[in-house]
């Protein structure tokens, strides 16, 4: 009887050590980014926003973050925040993709990647993206749907459009 209730408990054990295992070895494969959230992260717009991050985007899989108002793509290859002030005027150059207007800013502490916000939307959304890793463009076209019914406050005009 002694016997059997040993070979139970070590039976038990392993099956334990077992779980345990599999599941520290889980939660290790699968990273949790975290980062700073934008200022106004907190804002009502970007829950809405925020809420509709798809779970692909450019062909590469969401990762799970806890930053508010944030999404991580493909291993931190493309990151999304809501929650900028909107930029000044600029002379950056700027595009339209589905009636959004997304500032190209540079900045080469960003390691080769390629710094995106929308212009003339509250709060703006910034979209840091690996071109490497990801298309810029279906990047963009993945998000403009998303972000466009933030608030419009401008748009982009070209140099010839200025006085």
């Amino acid at each position: 009887m002694l016997r059997r209730t040993r070979i139970a408990l070590l039976a038990t054990g392993a099956v334990a050590l077992v779980t345990a295992a599999t599941v520290t070895v889980r939660v290790l494969g699968e990273p949790a980014y975290s980062f700073a959230a934008a200022p106004r992260a907190g804002d009502p717009a970007c829950a809405r926003v925020s809420a509709q991050y798809p779970e692909r985007l450019a062909g590469l899989d969401r990762a799970d973050t806890d930053t508010k108002g944030a999404a991580v793509y493909g291993d931190g290859s493309i990151v999304v925040r809501c929650g900028f002030p909107s930029p000044r005027p600029t002379a950056d150059p700027c595009t339209q993709v589905d009636g959004v207007d997304w500032v190209w800013r540079a900045d080469e502490r960003r390691e080769g990647r390629q710094l995106l916000i929308t212009y003339g939307r509250e709060p703006a959304v910034e979209v840091q993206v690996a071109p490497d890793r990801a298309a810029t463009d279906a990047v963009l076209v993945g998000l403009s749907g998303i972000v466009k019914p933030l608030e419009r406050s401008g748009e982009c005009l070209s140099l010839a459009d200025t006085p």
